[in-house]
């Protein structure tokens, strides 16, 4: 609660900051390009003031977002909240009857589901395009941990996720036309690219291709929804990490500590560590993100009502060095 407050109280009564420093910007696309950097766009007060791609990356050309594809879906989660289908709090077993018997499944709530706390196996294997049938094959995953206690990347949790939202919408629509309909369409973005299993089940985890211009919408989005900032605040399995979305409020600490979260991710989920987790010690605390493979990033600033977007082929991408260079002041 405390963590929450302080939040709050930043987002909400911070003096506005100073414009974004050109040098930091052309530092840091100069270090985007030179680690395989594809694209990289900055926008501010809604305008574009810096836009180059590289390495034979074109404007036009959509691109893969990877993980990036998950804030979506979280997206959609909070659009059927509102809509009266679902409480975050509510256990999923309600819907999923199927767990009610399973001591440790059946008390995993919608919103363990999204922040990765549920304590599912991750499953990467449901990642395969040739993958027959996800749901089937996610509702039967293994519970290895007692839901609240552990953080679980991977896509199993989602996959459980579209099936509890295609019975809570009574298969009058499926969950991807709703996703259409309450988050692609305000965005200005039409289908996505889905890698439906042989059942049409879609992949959550990943899939999506979009342009920089057109992840950057999502951003621009996010400025003008407080509500939906404020209820990005992870958990106590990890306060980084919720519904998509990465967060940097731990750099607010005197004991933050910067972390890789991409090779974090590489380790098994029982040697990962997130323990006062940021991104970067010199990026604002209020700076979330959205993360995909290789370097896909979708950085959001409200206090400074700024965009960066970053699309890349990078085998070590490097958060803290990008951002320092970024938000340096000399």
């Amino acid at each position: 609660m405390t963590t929450l407050l302080a939040f709050l109280h930043f987002f909400s009564s911070a003096p506005a900051a100073d414009a974004l420093p050109a040098q930091g910007i052309q530092a840091a696309a100069a270090f985007s390009a030179a680690h395989g950097g594809h694209a990289f766009l900055v926008k501010q007060n809604g305008k574009i003031l810096h836009e180059s791609y590289a390495n034979g990356h074109t404007r036009s050309e959509p691109h893969r977002i990877y993980s990036g594809t998950k804030a979506f879906w979280g997206l959609t989660a909070f659009a059927a909240e509102k809509d009266g289908l679902f409480s975050m709090d509510e256990r999923v077993s309600d819907t999923i009857t199927e767990w009610q018997g399973d001591k440790r499944k059946s008390q995993i709530t919608v919103r363990q589901l999204l922040d990765f706390s549920h304590g599912l196996e991750p499953m990467f294997g449901l990642h395969e395009n040739t993958f027959k049938d996800r749901t089937a094959a996610s509702l039967k995953a293994g519970a290895v941990a007692s839901p609240g206690r552990s953080f679980i990347y991977g896509p199993a949790a989602l996959q459980v996720f579209h099936e509890l939202l295609a019975r809570k919408l009574e298969r009058k629509q499926t969950p991807t036309r709703y996703l259409e309909r309450k988050v692609l369409s305000p965005l200005g973005l039409g289908s996505q690219r889905y890698l439906p299993d042989q059942h049409g089940a879609p992949l959550l985890a990943a899939g999506f291709m979009q342009t920089a211009r057109q992840w950057s919408e999502l951003g621009t989005w996010m400025l003008k929804h407080e509500d939906v900032l404020m209820k990005l605040q992870g958990s106590s399995a990890n306060a980084a990490f919720s519904f998509g979305f990465w967060n940097n409020h731990a750099a607010a600490s005197p004991t933050a500590r910067e972390i890789d979260a991409e090779a974090t991710l590489d380790k098994k989920w029982q040697q990962q560590s997130w323990r006062h987790a940021c991104l970067s010690r010199s990026a604002p605390p209020d700076l979330i993100a959205c993360i995909g493979s290789y370097g896909q990033r979708l950085y959001i600033v409200p206090s400074m009502k700024l965009v960066i977007v970053r699309l890349a082929k990078d085998s070590k991408p490097n958060d803290a060095q990008l951002l320092r260079l970024l938000f340096s002041k000399g």
